[in-house]
Protein backbone atom coordinates (compact mmCIF):
# COMPACT_ATOMS: atom_id res chain seq x y z
CA UNK A 1 0.00 0.00 0.00
CA UNK A 2 2.95 2.39 0.17
CA UNK A 3 4.80 1.53 -2.60
CA UNK A 4 2.54 3.71 -4.48
CA UNK A 5 2.25 6.51 -2.58
CA UNK A 6 6.19 6.99 -2.76
CA UNK A 7 5.98 6.23 -6.47
CA UNK A 8 3.51 9.48 -6.17
CA UNK A 9 5.44 11.69 -4.56
CA UNK A 10 9.05 10.80 -6.22
CA UNK A 11 6.95 11.53 -9.81
CA UNK A 12 5.94 14.81 -8.08
CA UNK A 13 9.60 16.12 -6.95
CA UNK A 14 10.76 15.12 -10.23
CA UNK A 15 8.34 17.09 -11.82
CA UNK A 16 9.16 20.16 -10.06
CA UNK A 17 12.55 20.27 -10.10
CA UNK A 18 12.41 19.79 -13.68
CA UNK A 19 14.79 17.18 -14.70
CA UNK A 20 13.68 15.62 -18.05
CA UNK A 21 15.77 12.37 -17.45
CA UNK A 22 13.92 11.90 -13.96
CA UNK A 23 10.33 11.78 -15.88
CA UNK A 24 8.99 8.55 -17.51
CA UNK A 25 9.00 8.24 -21.05
CA UNK A 26 5.09 7.58 -20.64
CA UNK A 27 4.52 10.32 -18.28
CA UNK A 28 6.26 12.46 -20.90
CA UNK A 29 4.16 11.25 -23.67
CA UNK A 30 0.65 12.01 -21.52
CA UNK A 31 1.94 15.49 -21.04
CA UNK A 32 2.26 16.28 -24.56
CA UNK A 33 -0.99 14.76 -25.83
CA UNK A 34 -2.38 16.96 -22.73
CA UNK A 35 -0.97 20.21 -23.86
CA UNK A 36 -2.01 19.23 -27.38
CA UNK A 37 -5.67 19.08 -26.37
CA UNK A 38 -5.37 22.03 -24.38
CA UNK A 39 -4.43 23.89 -27.72
CA UNK A 40 -7.27 22.29 -29.66
CA UNK A 41 -9.57 23.60 -26.77
CA UNK A 42 -8.37 27.08 -26.77
CA UNK A 43 -9.06 27.25 -30.86
CA UNK A 44 -12.55 25.52 -30.26
CA UNK A 45 -13.21 28.31 -27.68
CA UNK A 46 -11.81 31.32 -30.07
CA UNK A 47 -14.02 29.61 -33.07
CA UNK A 48 -16.92 29.49 -30.36
CA UNK A 49 -16.87 33.18 -29.65
CA UNK A 50 -16.77 34.05 -33.45
CA UNK A 51 -19.44 31.92 -34.05
CA UNK A 52 -21.16 33.42 -31.17
CA UNK A 53 -20.86 36.97 -32.01
CA UNK A 54 -22.25 36.00 -35.55
CA UNK A 55 -25.25 34.78 -34.21
CA UNK A 56 -25.79 38.10 -32.47
CA UNK A 57 -24.92 40.23 -35.02
CA UNK A 58 -27.89 38.62 -36.95
CA UNK A 59 -30.39 38.33 -34.35
CA UNK A 60 -34.16 38.39 -35.50
CA UNK A 61 -35.95 41.51 -34.79
CA UNK A 62 -38.08 41.85 -31.53
CA UNK A 63 -41.98 40.82 -32.09
CA UNK A 64 -44.83 43.30 -32.30
CA UNK A 65 -46.61 43.69 -29.15
CA UNK A 66 -50.36 43.83 -28.27
CA UNK A 67 -51.25 47.03 -25.86
CA UNK A 68 -55.02 46.92 -25.91
CA UNK A 69 -56.79 46.86 -29.51
CA UNK A 70 -53.34 48.55 -30.79
CA UNK A 71 -50.19 46.34 -32.08
CA UNK A 72 -46.88 47.56 -32.40
CA UNK A 73 -44.21 47.72 -33.94
CA UNK A 74 -40.91 48.15 -33.24
CA UNK A 75 -39.24 50.54 -35.89
CA UNK A 76 -38.03 49.87 -38.73
CA UNK A 77 -39.10 46.26 -38.03
CA UNK A 78 -39.01 44.42 -41.84
CA UNK A 79 -42.79 43.47 -42.04
CA UNK A 80 -43.58 47.39 -41.76
CA UNK A 81 -42.74 47.19 -45.56
CA UNK A 82 -45.40 44.62 -46.26
CA UNK A 83 -48.54 46.66 -45.03
CA UNK A 84 -48.97 49.15 -47.64
CA UNK A 85 -51.50 51.84 -46.31
CA UNK A 86 -53.92 54.02 -48.32
CA UNK A 87 -56.61 56.83 -46.73
CA UNK A 88 -60.07 56.26 -46.97
CA UNK A 89 -61.62 58.89 -49.34
CA UNK A 90 -65.47 60.09 -49.62
CA UNK A 91 -67.90 57.78 -51.52
CA UNK A 92 -69.74 60.40 -54.21
CA UNK A 93 -70.01 58.06 -57.29
CA UNK A 94 -69.45 54.39 -57.68
CA UNK A 95 -69.10 52.34 -61.02
CA UNK A 96 -70.36 49.17 -60.87
CA UNK A 97 -69.53 46.43 -63.46
CA UNK A 98 -72.52 44.07 -63.49
CA UNK A 99 -72.48 40.70 -65.83
CA UNK A 100 -74.07 40.90 -68.80
CA UNK A 101 -74.95 38.91 -72.18
CA UNK A 102 -76.42 40.04 -75.58
CA UNK A 103 -79.42 38.07 -76.94
CA UNK A 104 -81.73 38.70 -79.97
CA UNK A 105 -84.49 41.41 -79.65
CA UNK A 106 -87.28 38.81 -79.01
CA UNK A 107 -89.84 42.07 -79.94
CA UNK A 108 -88.27 41.75 -83.73
CA UNK A 109 -87.67 38.11 -83.95
CA UNK A 110 -89.51 35.18 -85.57
CA UNK A 111 -88.96 31.73 -84.31
CA UNK A 112 -90.78 29.95 -86.88
CA UNK A 113 -92.15 26.05 -86.41
CA UNK A 114 -93.69 23.60 -88.93
CA UNK A 115 -97.66 24.30 -88.85
CA UNK A 116 -98.02 19.98 -90.32
CA UNK A 117 -95.83 17.39 -90.45
CA UNK A 118 -94.31 16.83 -93.65
CA UNK A 119 -90.69 16.60 -95.26
CA UNK A 120 -88.62 18.98 -96.51
CA UNK A 121 -88.05 18.88 -100.25
CA UNK A 122 -86.42 22.41 -100.73
CA UNK A 123 -84.04 25.23 -98.81
CA UNK A 124 -85.26 29.19 -100.06
CA UNK A 125 -82.72 30.93 -97.44
CA UNK A 126 -79.98 30.62 -95.56
CA UNK A 127 -78.50 31.82 -92.40
CA UNK A 128 -77.07 35.53 -92.97
CA UNK A 129 -79.12 36.08 -96.23
CA UNK A 130 -81.20 39.08 -95.34
CA UNK A 131 -85.40 38.04 -96.22
CA UNK A 132 -88.31 40.37 -96.61
CA UNK A 133 -91.93 39.45 -95.61
CA UNK A 134 -93.40 36.51 -97.33
CA UNK A 135 -89.84 35.56 -98.67
CA UNK A 136 -89.82 31.84 -98.77
CA UNK A 137 -87.53 29.86 -96.81
CA UNK A 138 -88.65 26.63 -97.40
CA UNK A 139 -90.48 23.87 -98.76
CA UNK A 140 -92.43 21.02 -97.38
CA UNK A 141 -94.71 18.38 -98.95
CA UNK A 142 -97.63 17.70 -96.25
CA UNK A 143 -100.29 15.27 -96.27
CA UNK A 144 -101.40 17.08 -93.70
CA UNK A 145 -101.27 20.33 -95.29
CA UNK A 146 -103.08 18.22 -98.45
CA UNK A 147 -105.93 17.81 -96.09
CA UNK A 148 -106.55 21.23 -95.18
CA UNK A 149 -106.70 21.93 -98.94
CA UNK A 150 -108.86 19.49 -99.68
CA UNK A 151 -111.23 20.33 -96.75
CA UNK A 152 -110.99 24.22 -97.98
CA UNK A 153 -112.37 22.57 -101.81
CA UNK A 154 -115.02 20.31 -100.49
CA UNK A 155 -116.40 23.54 -98.28
CA UNK A 156 -116.38 25.80 -101.10
CA UNK A 157 -119.08 23.11 -103.14
CA UNK A 158 -120.70 22.87 -100.01
CA UNK A 159 -121.40 26.38 -100.58
CA UNK A 160 -122.45 26.44 -104.11
CA UNK A 161 -124.55 23.00 -103.15
CA UNK A 162 -126.58 25.23 -100.71
CA UNK A 163 -127.20 28.27 -102.73
CA UNK A 164 -129.01 26.28 -104.97
CA UNK A 165 -131.30 24.66 -102.63
CA UNK A 166 -131.97 27.52 -101.00
CA UNK A 167 -132.80 29.37 -104.16
CA UNK A 168 -135.09 26.08 -104.98
CA UNK A 169 -136.64 26.34 -101.64
CA UNK A 170 -137.86 30.13 -102.20
CA UNK A 171 -139.30 29.16 -105.43
CA UNK A 172 -141.29 26.77 -103.62
CA UNK A 173 -142.30 28.90 -101.31
CA UNK A 174 -143.28 31.83 -103.26
CA UNK A 175 -145.86 28.90 -105.17
CA UNK A 176 -146.73 27.59 -101.43
CA UNK A 177 -145.99 24.26 -101.82
CA UNK A 178 -143.37 23.87 -98.84
CA UNK A 179 -144.18 25.42 -95.60
CA UNK A 180 -141.76 28.57 -93.70
CA UNK A 181 -139.61 26.26 -91.71
CA UNK A 182 -138.61 24.69 -94.73
CA UNK A 183 -136.92 27.64 -96.16
CA UNK A 184 -135.76 28.71 -93.02
CA UNK A 185 -134.15 25.41 -92.64
CA UNK A 186 -132.12 25.94 -96.39
CA UNK A 187 -131.42 29.53 -95.76
CA UNK A 188 -129.23 28.13 -92.21
CA UNK A 189 -127.58 25.05 -94.25
CA UNK A 190 -126.12 27.85 -96.61
CA UNK A 191 -125.26 30.05 -93.73
CA UNK A 192 -123.27 27.19 -92.16
CA UNK A 193 -121.87 25.96 -95.53
CA UNK A 194 -120.47 29.67 -96.56
CA UNK A 195 -119.24 29.57 -92.61
CA UNK A 196 -117.45 26.89 -92.82
CA UNK A 197 -115.56 27.46 -96.78
CA UNK A 198 -114.58 30.84 -94.49
CA UNK A 199 -113.06 29.31 -92.43
CA UNK A 200 -111.24 26.66 -94.17
CA UNK A 201 -110.03 29.35 -96.80
CA UNK A 202 -108.41 31.62 -94.10
CA UNK A 203 -106.38 28.74 -92.55
CA UNK A 204 -104.70 27.38 -95.60
CA UNK A 205 -104.63 30.91 -96.90
CA UNK A 206 -102.37 31.79 -93.51
CA UNK A 207 -99.86 29.64 -95.05
CA UNK A 208 -99.85 30.77 -98.65
CA UNK A 209 -101.49 28.50 -100.29
CA UNK A 210 -104.67 28.39 -103.52
CA UNK A 211 -107.74 26.43 -104.06
CA UNK A 212 -105.19 23.84 -105.62
CA UNK A 213 -104.89 20.54 -103.68
CA UNK A 214 -101.00 20.17 -103.92
CA UNK A 215 -99.89 19.24 -100.55
CA UNK A 216 -97.03 21.95 -101.27
CA UNK A 217 -96.56 23.65 -97.63
CA UNK A 218 -94.35 27.07 -98.13
CA UNK A 219 -92.45 28.18 -94.98
CA UNK A 220 -92.26 32.04 -95.23
CA UNK A 221 -90.83 35.06 -93.41
CA UNK A 222 -93.43 37.26 -91.85
CA UNK A 223 -90.82 40.16 -90.86
CA UNK A 224 -87.98 41.76 -92.87
CA UNK A 225 -84.76 40.68 -91.18
CA UNK A 226 -81.73 38.45 -91.16
CA UNK A 227 -81.90 34.31 -90.75
CA UNK A 228 -79.94 33.93 -87.80
CA UNK A 229 -80.66 30.31 -87.56
CA UNK A 230 -81.44 27.63 -89.85
CA UNK A 231 -81.91 24.11 -88.62
CA UNK A 232 -83.32 21.48 -91.16
CA UNK A 233 -81.94 19.68 -93.81
CA UNK A 234 -83.60 18.43 -97.00
CA UNK A 235 -85.34 15.23 -97.24
CA UNK A 236 -85.94 16.07 -93.07
CA UNK A 237 -89.08 14.90 -91.62
CA UNK A 238 -90.43 17.37 -89.32
CA UNK A 239 -93.59 17.54 -86.82
CA UNK A 240 -95.60 20.01 -85.75
CA UNK A 241 -95.19 18.54 -81.96
CA UNK A 242 -91.50 19.37 -83.01
CA UNK A 243 -92.11 23.30 -80.98
CA UNK A 244 -91.86 24.92 -77.91
CA UNK A 245 -89.71 25.54 -75.60
CA UNK A 246 -86.36 23.65 -75.82
CA UNK A 247 -86.65 22.64 -79.29
CA UNK A 248 -84.99 24.55 -82.06
CA UNK A 249 -87.12 26.41 -84.31
CA UNK A 250 -86.76 25.19 -88.30
CA UNK A 251 -85.68 29.42 -88.97
CA UNK A 252 -84.81 32.16 -86.53
CA UNK A 253 -85.20 35.53 -88.24
CA UNK A 254 -84.35 38.63 -86.65
CA UNK A 255 -83.83 42.68 -87.36
CA UNK A 256 -80.42 43.00 -85.75
CA UNK A 257 -80.32 46.87 -85.35
CA UNK A 258 -81.01 46.84 -81.96
CA UNK A 259 -80.31 43.84 -78.99
CA UNK A 260 -81.33 43.08 -75.60
CA UNK A 261 -79.00 42.86 -72.69
CA UNK A 262 -78.96 40.56 -69.99
CA UNK A 263 -77.87 41.97 -67.09
CA UNK A 264 -77.82 39.61 -63.67
CA UNK A 265 -78.11 42.59 -60.98
CA UNK A 266 -77.36 42.35 -57.16
CA UNK A 267 -79.82 43.26 -54.76
CA UNK A 268 -77.80 46.19 -53.97
CA UNK A 269 -78.05 47.83 -57.39
CA UNK A 270 -81.71 47.21 -58.13
CA UNK A 271 -82.21 51.20 -57.29
CA UNK A 272 -79.65 51.96 -60.31
CA UNK A 273 -81.07 50.28 -62.73
CA UNK A 274 -85.05 50.80 -62.62
CA UNK A 275 -86.42 51.18 -66.37
CA UNK A 276 -85.30 54.27 -68.21
CA UNK A 277 -81.85 53.84 -66.54
CA UNK A 278 -78.72 54.20 -68.84
CA UNK A 279 -75.40 51.98 -68.80
CA UNK A 280 -72.37 51.29 -70.72
CA UNK A 281 -71.61 48.01 -71.94
CA UNK A 282 -68.26 46.61 -72.68
CA UNK A 283 -67.17 43.94 -74.64
CA UNK A 284 -64.36 41.65 -75.11
CA UNK A 285 -64.60 41.98 -79.14
CA UNK A 286 -63.91 45.61 -78.86
CA UNK A 287 -60.86 46.70 -76.28
CA UNK A 288 -61.69 50.30 -74.53
CA UNK A 289 -65.40 50.84 -76.28
CA UNK A 290 -68.64 51.68 -74.66
CA UNK A 291 -71.81 51.36 -76.12
CA UNK A 292 -74.75 53.32 -74.92
CA UNK A 293 -77.87 51.10 -73.20
CA UNK A 294 -80.77 52.22 -71.53
CA UNK A 295 -82.72 49.63 -69.09
CA UNK A 296 -86.11 48.59 -70.27
CA UNK A 297 -87.68 46.24 -67.90
CA UNK A 298 -86.70 44.86 -64.36
CA UNK A 299 -87.81 41.48 -62.86
CA UNK A 300 -89.96 41.56 -59.40
CA UNK A 301 -88.22 37.97 -58.33
CA UNK A 302 -84.72 36.88 -57.23
CA UNK A 303 -83.18 34.03 -58.92
CA UNK A 304 -82.97 31.28 -56.23
CA UNK A 305 -80.55 29.71 -58.14
CA UNK A 306 -77.75 32.78 -58.43
CA UNK A 307 -79.23 35.14 -55.93
CA UNK A 308 -79.64 37.67 -58.63
CA UNK A 309 -82.04 40.16 -60.25
CA UNK A 310 -82.85 39.98 -64.04
CA UNK A 311 -82.56 43.46 -65.75
CA UNK A 312 -83.56 43.43 -69.34
CA UNK A 313 -81.74 46.26 -71.35
CA UNK A 314 -81.76 47.64 -75.25
CA UNK A 315 -78.62 48.85 -76.74
CA UNK A 316 -78.58 50.03 -80.73
CA UNK A 317 -76.57 47.94 -83.04
CA UNK A 318 -77.00 49.70 -86.38
CA UNK A 319 -73.56 48.60 -87.62
CA UNK A 320 -74.38 44.98 -86.82
CA UNK A 321 -70.85 45.07 -85.26
CA UNK A 322 -72.29 43.36 -81.71
CA UNK A 323 -73.69 39.86 -82.28
CA UNK A 324 -76.03 37.92 -80.16
CA UNK A 325 -75.04 35.72 -77.34
CA UNK A 326 -71.83 38.09 -76.92
CA UNK A 327 -70.95 38.25 -73.18
CA UNK A 328 -70.62 41.44 -71.97
CA UNK A 329 -69.53 43.92 -68.57
CA UNK A 330 -72.60 46.73 -68.06
CA UNK A 331 -70.76 49.57 -65.68
CA UNK A 332 -73.62 51.53 -64.21
CA UNK A 333 -73.40 54.35 -62.05
CA UNK A 334 -74.47 54.31 -58.63
CA UNK A 335 -74.58 57.55 -56.01
CA UNK A 336 -73.21 55.59 -53.08
CA UNK A 337 -72.50 57.82 -49.10
CA UNK A 338 -70.06 56.51 -46.95
CA UNK A 339 -65.99 55.79 -47.39
CA UNK A 340 -64.22 53.74 -50.32
CA UNK A 341 -61.12 51.67 -49.57
CA UNK A 342 -59.69 49.24 -51.34
CA UNK A 343 -61.43 45.58 -52.28
CA UNK A 344 -58.21 44.20 -50.37
CA UNK A 345 -58.13 46.09 -47.17
CA UNK A 346 -61.18 44.17 -46.07
CA UNK A 347 -61.07 41.39 -44.20
CA UNK A 348 -63.65 38.65 -42.96
CA UNK A 349 -64.47 36.96 -39.98
CA UNK A 350 -67.23 34.63 -40.00
CA UNK A 351 -69.98 37.48 -40.18
CA UNK A 352 -67.89 40.76 -39.21
CA UNK A 353 -65.62 43.14 -41.66
CA UNK A 354 -62.57 44.16 -40.74
CA UNK A 355 -60.03 46.87 -41.40
CA UNK A 356 -57.05 47.72 -39.99
CA UNK A 357 -56.10 51.67 -39.16
CA UNK A 358 -52.51 52.53 -38.89
CA UNK A 359 -53.19 55.17 -35.82
CA UNK A 360 -49.16 56.60 -35.66
CA UNK A 361 -46.52 54.67 -37.32
CA UNK A 362 -45.86 50.96 -36.59
CA UNK A 363 -49.04 51.40 -34.67
CA UNK A 364 -52.52 49.65 -36.03
CA UNK A 365 -55.79 48.70 -34.74
CA UNK A 366 -58.44 46.34 -35.94
CA UNK A 367 -61.81 48.23 -36.78
CA UNK A 368 -65.06 46.83 -37.85
CA UNK A 369 -66.94 47.84 -40.57
CA UNK A 370 -70.26 47.29 -42.72
CA UNK A 371 -69.90 47.43 -46.38
CA UNK A 372 -72.92 49.20 -48.05
CA UNK A 373 -71.34 47.79 -51.79
CA UNK A 374 -68.33 45.04 -52.34
CA UNK A 375 -66.46 45.16 -55.44
CA UNK A 376 -64.19 43.61 -57.09
CA UNK A 377 -61.96 46.90 -56.61
CA UNK A 378 -63.53 48.71 -54.54
CA UNK A 379 -65.50 48.48 -51.14
CA UNK A 380 -67.84 51.53 -49.99
CA UNK A 381 -68.15 51.35 -46.05
CA UNK A 382 -71.43 52.72 -44.90
CA UNK A 383 -69.85 52.49 -41.09
CA UNK A 384 -66.83 52.07 -39.13
CA UNK A 385 -63.83 54.46 -40.82
CA UNK A 386 -63.49 58.48 -41.32
CA UNK A 387 -62.48 59.44 -44.96
CA UNK A 388 -58.90 60.43 -44.24
CA UNK A 389 -57.76 57.61 -41.69
CA UNK A 390 -54.93 55.29 -42.93
CA UNK A 391 -55.88 51.33 -43.93
CA UNK A 392 -53.84 48.55 -44.45
CA UNK A 393 -54.63 47.67 -48.21
CA UNK A 394 -52.18 44.95 -48.94
CA UNK A 395 -51.56 41.49 -46.74
CA UNK A 396 -54.03 42.75 -44.41
CA UNK A 397 -54.24 38.61 -43.55
CA UNK A 398 -50.80 38.99 -42.66
CA UNK A 399 -51.83 42.30 -40.24
CA UNK A 400 -54.43 39.71 -38.73
CA UNK A 401 -52.54 36.77 -38.71
CA UNK A 402 -49.94 38.99 -36.43
CA UNK A 403 -52.59 40.07 -33.84
CA UNK A 404 -54.01 36.35 -33.18
CA UNK A 405 -50.07 35.55 -32.78
CA UNK A 406 -49.34 38.23 -30.33
CA UNK A 407 -52.25 37.46 -28.21
CA UNK A 408 -51.44 34.05 -28.07
CA UNK A 409 -48.45 34.62 -27.06
CA UNK A 410 -49.10 37.17 -24.51
CA UNK A 411 -51.65 34.93 -22.89
CA UNK A 412 -49.00 32.74 -20.87
CA UNK A 413 -47.49 35.58 -19.66
CA UNK A 414 -50.59 37.49 -17.88
CA UNK A 415 -51.15 34.07 -17.05
CA UNK A 416 -48.06 33.47 -15.09
CA UNK A 417 -48.15 35.97 -12.48
CA UNK A 418 -51.46 34.76 -11.04
CA UNK A 419 -50.26 31.05 -11.37
CA UNK A 420 -47.37 32.12 -8.53
CA UNK A 421 -49.79 33.66 -6.14
CA UNK A 422 -51.29 30.93 -6.45
CA UNK A 423 -48.88 28.48 -5.20
CA UNK A 424 -47.89 31.55 -2.60
CA UNK A 425 -51.16 31.73 -0.99
CA UNK A 426 -51.37 27.99 -0.90
CA UNK A 427 -47.46 27.58 0.93
CA UNK A 428 -48.71 30.16 3.55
Amino acid sequence: MRRPMHNAFFFSISARSGSPAMIHPHRRALRTALAAAACCALLLAGCGGDADSGKSAEAPPAAPIVQGRQLRFPPNHPQLALLTTVPATAASGLTVELPARLVWNEERTQRIYPPFGGRITAIGADVGQSVKPGTLLARIASPDFGQAQADTAKAQVDVGLSRKNLQRQRELFDAGIIARKDLEQAEADSARAQAEAARAAARTSLYGAGSAVNQQLGITSGIAGVVVERNLNPGQEVRPDQSGPGVPALFVVTDPSSLWVQIDAKEGDVASLRPGAGFTLQVAAYPGENFAGRVTAAADFIDPNTRTIKIRGLVANADRRLKGEMLATAQVKEAMQGTVVPAGAVTLDGTRHTVYVQTQPGVFEPREVVPAHMGPAEVVLARGLAVGEQVVAQNALLLARLFTMAREDAAPATAQPAGRATSGAAGK
